[in-house]
């Protein structure tokens, strides 16, 4: 990771998994931090366990399905922090079951959390990027965003649509010096696949 101390830092799915432990991670590297996820006490915990002190850290509760709430959320890192250099669109929710099974109100879900949600919230975040001339965005896919595995349709799909969009926004934005990276992770110890929806 960059040198990113004093560098304003939103990570959203922060209140476990892998963007509880970016959050950690980031805070023991000096980074000021937003934090976002539905579960606001876990959110707290996560913040009073980074050790940052209120000046350096704002909790931020969100939906990803509620598009509309985003501006609001963005003008409230503005105004503590006055800028966002890096956005870690990190939440999202998994699924399991055959693609027979599954209703197309589970694949719209899948896609206004894993995908939507992550490209409204950076269409928010980016004219404050664009002015500076300077960010980084960061989405957490899977390796099922390169490659469909069985009981995973709605999932992939999601993550695969991810790659469409933020591997089109990096050639868009490299002008501005906005940097798009998107992170493929394998297998990893977390409570998605535990709470991953069903048929």
């Amino acid at each position: 990771m960059q040198e990113i101390t004093n560098q304003v830092v939103w990570i959203t799915g922060a209140s476990a998994g892998i963007g509880e432990s970016l959050a950690k991670e980031c805070a023991r590297r000096g980074a000021r931090l937003v934090i976002s996820a539905r579960r606001q006490e876990e959110l707290q915990r996560v913040a009073l366990e980074t050790g940052l002190s209120e000046d350096n850290f704002l909790v931020i509760p969100m939906d990803m399905e509620h598009y509309d709430s985003f501006s609001g959320l963005v003008d409230q890192v503005i105004e503590k922090f006055g800028r966002i250099d890096y956005l870690f669109n990190n939440a999202g929710v998994s699924s399991r079951a055959l693609a027979m099974d599954t209703p197309v109100a589970i694949d719209k879900k899948m896609m206004d959390i894993n995908y939507l949600g992550h490209v409204a919230l950076t269409k928010a975040v980016l004219p404050h990027m664009i002015r500076a001339k300077k960010g980084h965005i960061i989405i957490t896919s899977s390796v099922v965003g390169k490659f469909g595995t069985p009981l995973r349709s709605a999932y992939a799909a999601a993550k695969h649509a991810l790659h469409g969009f933020f591997d089109t926004l990096r050639e868009e934005l490299w002008d501005y010096n906005i940097k798009v990276t998107i992170l493929c992770p394998g297998y990893i110890r977390t409570d998605v696949s535990v709470n991953a929806m069903t048929s």
